[in-house]
């Protein structure tokens, strides 16, 4: 009997489209490409050159890989993909921040079930701008069509991020001490984080909300609340490191304030978060209130309006604050660091 032929593209999986998106593609990858990048676009490996860092006594490369969480299945649900590509730079760029670096380049991994070419160069389009704005090489990717695995016009998005930091000016918390203060640097929205909870309470049920229309208490539609790109801090933060003795700094991500700032928290100080010294966006009051969302778990889950910490000596931090504030990133001081047992308290 003869059998009918056979094609990867009756499997599911269209080499044409992806040849075509990769032509998309190129035009925004180049954009992001600095003097060390040695490879195009194609390129089995990305190749970048360390030439530029002759500058540094004893540079050290840090290292960051993340996603962006299920934020991408409202992207996909509104049609709207261009700013997560910046949330997932962004995300990276402020993990590796922490520590005081500067980002050098950076690869993504796109996996979806059927690839649709315009899709894939809107996402490449956020992820270049990202990156040209913090002076950071797209040097490579990977882009996989695995009908089966994903949901049709869904998808995944993560990205691997390397960048230098001199290394006696590595940030690691254990300069931390009773006596400081710490700085909340104010979110654009969840960021990157807690959309599970998120769409659980607001976009499941019965009582379902719609991503499209106004919401009145947010002042815009909560596709527009829930999709606000990630805020990148360093472009306001970087350039104070070298004026301010910062001893400890902390991106709130998956796990908030009770997770992530006692990671950079020596074991004998507890740090006191004050919430009554920043107004928590009205897009957390509404999760809350729809889910009955008790508070320890909104402030393990979210950033409820604070994305990052800064932990300095508290004579320093109004300055610091201050400063900030005129880069265009707002700024408070949000608490402080006690002697006590390793862990945080909001109050």
């Amino acid at each position: 009997m003869n059998r009918p032929i056979t094609t990867y593209r009756d499997a599911g999986v269209d080499i044409d489209a992806a040849n075509e998106a990769v032509q998309r593609m190129k035009q925004h990858v180049r954009t992001t490409f600095t003097p060390d990048v040695l490879t195009d676009v194609g390129s089995f490996g990305g190749v970048f050159s360390l030439g530029s860092l002759a500058a540094y006594r004893e540079p050290a490369l840090v290292s960051s890989i993340d996603g962006v969480g299920t934020k991408v299945k409202i992207a996909s649900q509104a049609s709207r993909h261009r700013n997560i590509g910046h949330d997932l730079v962004n995300h990276c760029i402020n993990d590796i921040l922490v520590q005081g670096a500067r980002p050098l380049f950076f690869l993504d991994y796109f996996g979806t079930g059927r690839l649709q070419p315009s899709v894939a160069e809107e996402l490449v389009q956020g992820l270049s701008e990202a990156c040209r704005a913090a002076s950071c090489a797209l040097i490579g990717g990977e882009t996989a069509e695995m009908p089966g695995l994903y949901p049709e016009n869904e998808y995944d998005l993560a990205g691997c991020i390397v960048g230098v930091v001199e290394r006696e000016k590595i940030l690691d918390g254990s300069n931390v001490r009773p006596g400081d203060a710490v700085v909340g640097l104010a979110s654009s929205g969840l960021h990157t984080n807690g959309y599970s909870l998120a769409r659980h309470v607001l976009l499941e049920g019965a009582d379902a909300l719609s991503l499209f229309e106004p919401v009145a208490s947010l002042g815009c539609t909560l596709a527009d609340a829930l999709l606000a790109p990630h805020r990148c801090y360093a472009p306001s933060l970087h350039p104070l490191l070298a004026e301010f003795d910062v001893h400890g700094i902390a991106h709130i991500t998956g796990g908030g304030f009770y997770d992530n700032i006692p990671r950079i928290a020596p074991a004998n100080c507890c740090v006191q978060i004050d919430r009554r010294s920043w107004l928590v966006p009205p897009v957390f009051t509404l999760i809350q209130e729809r889910g009955n969302v008790p508070d320890p778990e909104m402030f393990r889950t979210f950033n409820m309006g604070i994305g990052m910490v800064v932990i300095l000596p508290a004579e320093q931090a109004a300055e610091l604050s201050d400063r900030l504030s005129q880069s265009g990133c707002p700024s408070s001081i949000i608490g402080s660091v006690r002697q006590g047992v390793h862990e945080v308290e909001i109050v």
